[in-house]
């Protein structure tokens, strides 16, 4: 079952062509690897997928409906969830607070038990009523993970979610993101780290200068000369 279909996507900033006429599709339960140098578009397809940026032209199909145009809100309610390359939390609510913002048109009644699973699972408990505010860099990228996990999304793009982050820590958002994975969520994950995503992607998509210059598996794209050339320049003596 196709989840997203991309056509034609293309989104410029004044002279800058940031993404340019992207074609791609993923299929339900799929983990996706997008890579690709600093400044290859891949943030910004993001934004173009959650709604945060309209695309200039293009479509952008989830469950096929266009959802070009629609707002994130109403975006996030048909099962799309995320994370962002600097975490975007409330700073001024506690961890156990961020997380039932998570769930604010969902289950109420359940909601503060899931939390206080999820703080468990983060271990983050021991920090539950501190503000958001007060926690380490790493700490902040499980607490965003944590309000996916409180939710029930069907898409998920998490951008460098493990970037930067203690290795006891990388451990806890590996285990969550394959917590998702078995309830069968499509997970699309910026992240340069390539052991990470040779770890649990199942197919990669490399970006440059805003295009998809490859596709397939991490042992194909890791070995193509096109993406080694994007990485490393031309190294032909």
């Amino acid at each position: 079952m196709t989840v997203i279909d991309v056509s034609a996507l293309r989104r410029t900033f004044g002279g800058l062509v940031a993404v340019h006429g992207i074609d791609f599709t993923i299929n339900a339960g799929e983990v996706i690897g997008f890579i690709g140098p600093n400044g290859s578009g891949k943030s910004t397809l993001f934004n173009l997928l959650t709604g945060v940026l309209k695309p200039d032209s293009g479509k952008i199909r989830l469950f096929g409906e266009d959802i070009v145009g629609r707002p994130t809100h109403l975006i996030a309610r048909a099962g799309v969830a995320r994370t962002f390359q600097i975490p975007m939390l409330f700073w001024n609510m506690t961890l156990f607070e961020n997380l039932l913002a998570a769930t604010v048109e969902e289950n109420w009644a359940t909601a503060p038990s899931r939390a206080e699973q999820v703080l468990e699972l983060l271990e983050l408990q021991h920090m539950a009523h501190h503000q958001a505010r007060d926690l380490s860099g790493g700490q902040q990228r499980l607490l965003e993970m944590g309000r996916i996990l409180m939710r029930d999304p069907k898409v998920v793009f998490l951008d460098e979610v493990a970037a930067g982050v203690h290795p006891r820590l990388r451990e806890i958002i590996l285990a969550a993101i394959r917590r998702l994975r078995e309830r069968g969520v499509s997970i699309c994950v910026i992240e340069h780290d390539m052991e990470l995503t040779q770890s649990i992607c199942d197919r990669m998509i490399v970006m440059d200068a805003g295009k998809v210059i490859a596709e397939g598996n991490f042992d194909a794209v890791t070995s193509d000369p096109t993406v080694m050339k994007a990485y490393l320049g031309d190294v032909t003596l």
